[in-house]
């Protein structure tokens, strides 16, 4: 059995995932990780997840720490804050059931991205980086699944970045060519 995460230490551990894989089944429509997912397979999955409760208010992860897992948002919304350039929390987005947080982190160990606060009575299944590679090992099909959802997320993440960074660019070429038309 791995380690639990120590950054989840705060939050009320509720064991392994598997009493909830209907919840997580259920969220396939809006769950890019699981949408081609097999009922047996989400199964297979919330059995190496481990779940976990946090009350409104209550941060699930920090800007700036290290961390080896990812997790799932399977009931609840979650705040994403991300400190600007004064140190000053900056909500950028507010998630709900069905999104998954913390990827990055979990593939390449590197600090958090943004801070993830519980916006309201959160559920969310943890998996943790020592898990995916149980998974890899002892069910290859499924963990060769997980694995190329993962890089799809990431590469649609990526290009979503990409485009809207484009579009500032292009903004700010265009606003400061205005003065040159004049």
């Amino acid at each position: 059995m791995p380690e639990l995460p120590q950054q989840l230490a705060h939050l009320e551990h509720l064991g392994d995932a598997t009493p909830f894989a209907a919840k997580m089944q259920a969220l396939i429509p809006k769950c890019n990780l699981l949408e081609n997912f097999s009922y047996s397979e989400v199964q297979a999955l919330a059995q190496f997840m481990h779940a976990y409760r946090a009350e409104t208010g209550v941060e699930i992860i920090r800007e700036g720490d290290g961390g080896d897992f990812m997790l799932m948002l399977i009931e609840g919304r979650v705040e994403v804050h991300k400190r600007d350039r004064w140190n000053t929390p900056q909500l950028l987005a507010t998630v709900e059931a069905g999104r998954t947080l913390g990827e990055m982190s979990m593939i390449d160990g590197a600090a958090r991205f943004a801070t993830c606060v519980a916006a309201e009575p959160t559920l969310i299944a943890v998996l943790d980086r020592e898990s995916l590679a149980r998974i890899i090992v002892e069910q290859p099909l499924l963990g060769a699944k997980i694995l190329m959802e993962l890089v799809l997320m990431l590469s649609q993440r990526l290009r979503s970045t990409s485009e809207r960074l484009l579009g500032m660019l292009d903004e700010q070429q265009a606003a400061g060519a205005m003065p040159h038309l004049l």
